[in-house]
């Protein structure tokens, strides 16, 4: 293995070197299809003459590895057994020997592991942690103690489940008073080493660890254990909140000592406790606040201090929550006071912020945008200050709206004075969340919004000469209080918001860039869009090219990447215009093709490329129809370099916008450039990625239609049913096996599926008797009516029962009433309820078999046809005008799974569209049927039915 090892260690050193890093990764998945690949990966880990950056690189990589191919989604190894246990053995004590870097990347790693195994096939996991613990060495314990963390910490935003407490369950049992034990002993050896910097700051690190995993193990319930010990636990918190040390000072204004993470450390376990635990808590609560409320004032403006700061504000707000801690802050006197030593510190700018501002603009927008800064001072106390209101609206609104005039009045000469006093207002005027679709819903009666824009802010907006953050000020309070101005006011200020597009300002240009797109996908209640296609089109593509300048300014990928929120503005403007911008097209795909093969080279901004290809996706969308031709010719090369390029991270994003190109281009628009791709879809590796998985399942489905012949030609059909076998075999893609497979019977007719049929019936009831699911039940049934309706083609229902009979004598009776008829009436989609319409009527009037063998079965299916009658289903037609709303990058968890692009969602298959009305279709197929079988199927009507359904029967055929 040695030599292997040397091998993968270069490969892992020119990943590193962008120049090298596409085929170094290349290289690499060849070694990771050898046996023992992660061992070696854990080898050069623990190899410690080589340099850092290997070693980081072989964690990082051995943490991917086991994401990707520890167990399948059964939760099945697929790993050998042996490979797995050696995993288990080295893990632990790797970990604990490791620098910290590497440390978080293999902590990461026993989290995924964790996740299949724990506890049940790991059950030695927490007796061998515990087993570590060290008495005298903090370096042992922060590396056992980061593995437990690691694992506990998954528990915190879970649902309660038995499976999850009875996981917890055995955590406390082994973990619980050795626990305890340890943080006795870190207290001790904090006293017995107050004067040993080294020792001292390794069991403080212990410390914020034992406090860290203290929230874990509460993040559901107060253990027995903690109950047991909670006085102790809280005097020694308190003792924590208090602690000094000029040891253990940092002297950098930016670096956080060990001693306030442990702080915030505290303030986060003090604020779980407050809001899940207040009647075990409460009483221990008061000297806890005595002392926040202390550490508050005495914390200077340093950003070392932001995190503890945040923490602190965010128990209090949890405090101001509860009904009897509250009423300590009603009173005038004590909210002057909060406001003055707390609110009115953590809100006003800082150097740093300024700084920030000019040096890193990118990270103040970041920071300072609605979601993005839960941690920061002004959002925290912004927080603290609007759970007062909500507690005591008339008092706060009048004790703020003192202070916020006098900023007003000193800001008449001094702009931060200014910004401190729009802060405050928009933090006492918005009431409830800041919503990413419309901003701020509700206000607080007793302020005027509008008016206050109006007489304090307006200027700064249309001013040339304003200070860069009183008109990002300006912005920001249209952005957050969009839904409150009416489409008129709006039209005033819009030309004002697209002037500032064209600011030199990063963060100006930026604000402006975030607010004009809130403001295209801003709707009312009823979900109308305030501003269409109308209304943008006249400037789109002015704007549009001022976009793609602030974009392209930067040349290279990471740079070019770096503003998604301009590229989010490109895709809004190219959704909100649809097919207006085939005018402009030319131009704008000029543009989106250039970052691509930019972006490309290095993709580094998930958000950014996500967008980027949203916009993609809108073009082809809405100017397919027109210009399909313009689209196959200028996208062919770009996507096909991301094929051979194998640029991974774009793989599912341009299957997409193929499968949306072929799917909405006029038929004798497609390029021939398609056929070329079978091949490569057909390749069994390119289904391994999951996150391809669904993307190459629709172009696969849109494309056998379009190159039937050339499958057929090619004998592809086998490979095609092959991929269809791969998919249902897996739980996570079963479903999509039914869109290959029925794309498939649409394409061909019955003679050329003939010799497949009964396995591909085979492989189906296998999965009908393996506990499934209901949405494989109900596709099941689908696929039926499919087939079943395909009569004219050398399908309908006597092809599924020769076949199904073939598999087994008898089969169909089974199958049929106890799974075809009872899981039809849980079709919930107009279409597939049409569908099932028309493959009941053709049963009941062509089916050789249920005329002569399913007497009884007639009658029944006769009988579910009149029921689907009885609220005949209703196809709404074409796309209509609706709203694309993207997916929330903060839930994405790119590259790791399926990541849809919503302009390129697939439209609902309507397998019939030319029959608009249902009764009327039954009604003359079933007359045209009776005159063809000379009577006999009003014969079957007369004779099987019952009075009731001829009487139904006979108002539909009228």
């Amino acid at each position: 293995m040695a030599s292997n090892i040397g091998a993968i260690a270069q490969l892992l050193d020119a990943t590193l070197d962008p120049a090298q890093h596409r085929k170094a990764e290349t290289a690499l998945k060849v070694e990771q299809a050898k046996p023992q690949y992660s061992l070696s990966l854990l080898n050069i880990v623990a190899s410690e003459p080589l340099p850092a950056k290997t070693r980081l690189a072989a964690a990082l990589a051995f943490k991917n590895f086991i994401r990707n191919n520890y167990v399948n989604e059964e939760g099945q190894y697929k790993l050998p057994q042996d490979e797995v246990n050696t995993i288990k053995q080295q893990l632990i004590g790797l970990m604990i020997s490791s620098p910290p870097a590497i440390q978080s990347q293999l902590g990461e790693a026993v989290a995924i592991i964790a996740d299949s195994d724990f506890w049940e096939r790991w059950q030695t996991l927490t007796q061998d942690l515990v087993s570590r613990f060290s008495a005298t060495d903090p370096k042992v314990n922060i590396g056992v103690l980061e593995v437990a963390h690691s694992i506990f910490v998954r528990w915190r935003p879970l649902f309660r489940t038995d499976e999850l407490y009875t996981e917890i369950n055995h955590v406390i049992s082994t973990f619980g008073q050795p626990f305890i034990q340890l943080l006795i002993t870190t207290n001790t050896r904090i006293e017995a080493n107050s004067g040993n910097k080294d020792l001292l700051r390794g069991w403080f690190e212990t410390l914020s660890l034992l406090v860290k995993i203290f929230y874990d193990m509460s993040c559901h319930d107060v253990p027995p254990i903690f109950e047991e010990n909670l006085p102790s636990i809280c005097e020694l918190l308190h003792k924590y909140l208090s602690y000094a040390n000029p040891l253990l000072a940092t002297d950098d204004d930016s670096e956080v000592s060990i001693i306030d993470t442990v702080k915030a450390d505290i303030c986060e376990a003090l604020e779980l406790y407050t809001v899940k635990f207040d009647d075990d808590f409460s009483k221990y609560c008061g000297p806890f606040i005595t002392r926040v409320w202390e550490l508050l004032s005495d914390m200077g403006p340093e950003t070392k201090y932001d995190i503890v700061v945040s923490k602190a504000l965010h128990f209090l707000t949890a405090v101001a929550s509860t009904k009897e801690h509250a009423d300590n802050f009603n009173h005038q006197d004590t909210l002057s006071q909060i406001v003055e030593k707390v609110i009115l510190p953590n809100v006003a700018l800082r150097e740093s912020d300024i700084e920030l501002f000019e040096d890193e603009p990118i990270e103040f927008i970041r920071r300072d945008l609605e979601g993005s800064d839960t941690d920061s001072r002004r959002r925290s106390a912004t927080d603290f200050l609007r759970k007062l209101q909500e507690k005591f609206e008339s008092l706060v609104t009048g004790v703020v709206s003192r202070y916020i005039n006098h900023y007003l009045t000193q800001g008449e000469t001094d702009w931060k004075a200014k910004d401190t006093a729009i802060y405050l207002f928009i933090s006492i005027a918005a009431k409830g969340a800041v919503t990413s679709a419309q901003g701020v819903k509700t206000i607080n009666s007793l302020v005027n919004v509008v008016e206050f824009f109006q007489q304090h802010i307006a200027a700064d907006l249309m001013s040339d000469s304003a200070e860069p953050i009183a008109k990002v000020d300006a912005i920001k309070y249209l952005h957050t209080f969009r839904s409150q101005l009416s489409k008129s006011q709006w039209m005033d200020a819009f030309p004002h918001l697209i002037k500032n597009v064209g600011s030199s300002n990063y963060v100006i240009y930026t604000y402006a860039a975030i607010a004009v797109e809130r403001l295209l996908f801003l709707t009312d209640d009823n979900g109308v869009q305030m501003f269409t296609r109308s209304d943008v089109e006249g400037f789109s593509n002015e704007l549009l090219e001022r976009l793609f300048m602030l974009i392209e300014r930067e040349t290279t990928p990471a740079k070019l990447q770096e503003n998604e929120f301009l590229m989010r503005c490109v895709m809004r403007i190219l959704i909100v215009i649809k097919d207006g911008a085939a005018g402009i097209l030319d131009g704008v795909l000029q543009h989106l093709i250039g970052i691509t093969n930019i972006m490309k080279q290095n993709p580094s901004n998930p958000r950014f490329y996500y967008y980027h290809f949203e916009a993609l996706g809108a073009l082809v969308r809405y100017c397919s129809a027109s210009k399909a031709d313009v689209l196959n010719a200028k996208l062919w090369e770009p996507i096909q370099l991301i094929f051979t390029e194998d640029v991974t991270e774009f793989m599912q994003y341009v299957l997409q916008i193929l499968a949306q190109l072929l799917e909405s281009s006029p038929a004798d628009s497609i390029s021939a450039n398609f056929g070329a791709l079978l091949d490569p879809i057909l390749n069994p590796p390119m289904w391994e990625v999951r996150g391809n998985v669904p993307a190459l399942t629709r172009l696969l489905a849109a494309l056998i239609p379009r190159a039937a012949k050339d499958i057929t030609a090619g004998d592809k059909i086998k490979q095609i049913l092959g991929i269809f076998q791969m998919l249902l075999a897996g739980r996570k893609s079963e479903l999509y096996a039914f869109d290959i497979l029925e794309a498939t019977i649409k394409s061909y007719e019955g003679n050329v599926l003939d010799p497949y049929f009964v396995t591909i019936l085979e492989l189906l009831f296998k999965k009908l008797q393996s506990n499934p699911a209901d949405s494989l039940k109900l596709r099941f049934v689908r696929l039926y009516h499919l087939i079943s309706a395909r009569l004219e083609e050398g399908y309908g229902a006597d092809y599924f029962i020769k076949h199904s009979n073939a598999l087994q004598a008898g089969l169909f009776r089974q199958v049929y009433p106890a799974i075809i008829l009872v899981e039809t009436d849980k079709l919930a989609r107009p279409v597939d309820r049409k569908l099932a319409v028309v493959s009941y009527t053709k049963t009941l009037c062509e089916s050789k078999a249920f005329a002569e063998e399913f007497l009884k079965g007639w009658a029944n299916t006769c009988n579910k046809l009149l029921m689907l009658l009885a609220n005949p289903p209703t196809i709404a037609a074409g796309l209509g005008d609706e709203i694309i709303t993207e997916a929330d990058v903060d839930d994405i968890g790119f590259g790791l799974t399926f990541t849809a692009l919503n302009t390129c969602k697939p439209a609902v298959r309507d397998d019939y569209p030319e029959i608009s009305n249902v009764i009327h279709w039954v009604r003359d197929y079933i007359k045209e049927a009776n005159t063809r079988h000379n009577g006999l199927v009003f014969t079957f009507i007369e004779t099987r039915l019952a009075d009731e359904q001829k009487e139904v029967f006979s108002r539909i055929i009228q």
